[in-house]
């Protein structure tokens, strides 16, 4: 401006240019005011989703497990319980706190129509500090608290302090306990406080009431995310004895009828096949590869039993027994075969078979022509493939009869019934990598490929994805055509740490279930690191 002597129109210019540099700073304010409430609103948002994600996807799930397998998830269950009442304590003290500062401050959001009442209109109550400064710090002195303070310090802590007391052991819990420790805190640690100030001072000192809010809503998150990970992770920790050992059998995979004099063995596993070293079995000579070896006596002709026991001992550390018992029949060998009457019959794929699929079966009579053997299963197809060899595609009904039908070597005609159960064909799971359960960052998401798959089963089928779901924290569920997630890089780009993409509403063609329904697709979640 200019300086010396002014006309009177001069210093009138003078006059507005400052009015106008102040109305300048001052909406300058506003805007940043503005843009923390609505980052504030977008963070409870996300608090509340979290919420319901806790609620309706997680939480059922880990009850009903704790129900179904009381040995495995009764305890999480339990753990789990705890940790959400501490959160629920935490969340709805800072919520309080929150709405005493907006009255302390005059702040309403809403007319008494019940209508949004602008940012601009609350423009002072957001930017007025006393407030927190009176809620926070005794007489205003930075250095001492009010009693407010330490008993929200004393909720985070009791959050904290559970995780690591219930958690701090378990090797497979160490990112959940060390989110807590990083997030879930009051004070820095000795020697890490960024400018030489107190937690409570750099977040509530002379802080504005739409900072102190957004502070709180943060504590308010940081706790329900930690919440939502000890569930992903407490169900993660148990998704292999949940997925390949839900239910337990003893295998015993031997003859059950040996000619005298040859040499055979039966081989011995549990349910599902697994080389763990968690499991060991009793009553074998050896075990290689998770299966047990049995030298056979084959020395005399007749009834023999073979029994022991399979200890699986599971992510706890508990120790359940499986026990096993085997019947097999030593029969003469070929010089003798004429005067014997037995039959063979084996089911290729196990001891069961599955409904509405093409069964292998196999079937024959020592010594005798097996291309004049037949095959009858009331309720199912039955369908030669060969000398002793047919399809048997059950229908309906827990359990299916097969009668084999033949000649003996002496030329008579002899048959037996055997009974096998029927199994519905396993729904498929929702998978990527070869898992449901997985951690990733966020910029690898857009790189994945959704893919679904029956575990552990032991017919070919195949599945192509033609389409699903995906749903991230604050925003709506996105539909995807074809199995690449290469069109939701846009709705994952901003995902951080501790967020959760779920992959739902799975849709997929099958080859190799005939014209079997396709079950739904369990979903896959995707926990961002």
């Amino acid at each position: 401006m200019a300086t010396g002597k002014q006309t009177p129109r001069q210093k009138m210019i003078n006059l507005m240019y400052l009015v106008f540099i102040a109305m300048m700073a001052l909406n300058i304010d506003a805007e940043i005011i503005r843009s923390f409430y609505d980052s504030t609103k977008a963070l409870n948002e996300t608090r509340f989703l979290t919420e319901k994600k806790n609620e309706k996807i997680f939480e059922k799930t880990l009850e009903a497990k704790a129900q179904q397998v009381p040995d495995t998830y009764a305890t999480p269950w339990e753990q789990y319980k705890v940790l959400k009442s501490k959160v629920d304590v935490l969340v709805k003290s800072a919520e309080e706190i929150k709405d005493n500062l907006k009255k302390q401050s005059e702040f309403h959001e809403k007319d008494k129509a019940g209508k949004e009442i602008d940012v601009s209109e609350n423009f002072a109550a957001l930017n007025n500090n006393e407030a927190t400064m009176s809620y926070f710090f005794k007489d205003g002195d930075e250095n001492t608290l009010t009693k407010g303070s330490t008993d929200l310090k004393a909720k985070m802590d009791d959050v904290r302090n559970y995780i690591v007391a219930t958690f701090g052991k378990n090797s497979q819990l160490k990112d959940l306990v060390d989110r807590a420790n990083a997030s879930i805190v009051a004070e820095y640690p000795q020697g890490k406080s960024p400018n030489g100030k107190t937690w409570f001072q750099n977040k509530f000192y002379h802080q504005s009431l739409i900072a102190a809010i957004s502070n709180l809503g943060i504590i308010q998150n940081d706790a329900r995310n930690v919440q939502s990970d000890a569930l992903a992770l407490l169900l993660q920790e148990k998704v292999d004895a949940s997925i390949k050992f839900n239910n337990y059998e003893a295998i015993v995979s031997a003859p059950t009828d040996i000619q005298s004099g040859k040499k055979a063995e039966a081989v011995i596993m549990l349910g599902t096949y697994s080389n763990s070293n968690k499991i060991s079995i009793s009553g074998v000579s050896r075990q290689e590869n998770g299966k047990g070896y049995i030298p056979l006596n084959t020395s005399g002709l007749g009834e023999h039993k073979i029994n022991g026991t399979i200890t699986l001992t599971d992510a706890t550390g508990k120790s359940q027994p499986y026990p096993y018992t085997h019947t097999y029949n030593v029969i003469a060998g070929p010089q003798e075969v004429k005067l014997e009457k037995g039959l063979l019959l084996s089911a290729d794929k196990m001891n069961v078979m599955y409904r509405g699929l093409e069964n292998p079966v196999s079937g024959s009579i020592l010594g005798a022509d097996n291309s004049k053997l037949s095959l009858s299963a009331p309720g199912a197809t039955v369908r030669s493939t060969g000398p002793g060899k047919w399809i048997v595609s059950p229908s309906s009904g827990n359990t299916v009869k097969l009668t084999l039908s033949g000649k003996n070597p002496s030329g008579q005609n002899v048959s037996q019934v055997f009974e096998y159960r029927i199994k519905n064909v396993p729904p498929p799971q929702g998978q990527m990598r070869g898992q449901n359960v997985l951690s990733m960052p966020a910029t690898s998401v857009p790189n994945q490929s959704v893919q679904a798959a029956i575990p552990d089963f032991d017919f070919p089928v195949s599945f192509t994805v033609n389409q699903f779901m995906v749903k991230i924290p604050g925003r709506a569920a996105l539909l995807i055509k074809g199995s690449s997630l290469d069109d939701a890089a846009g709705l994952v780009k901003n995902l951080r740490s501790g967020d959760v993409v779920y992959i739902f509403d799975i849709k997929a063609t099958a080859t190799g279930l005939g014209n079997q329904q396709i079950k739904n697709i369990s979903p896959i979640v995707i926990n961002i690191n």
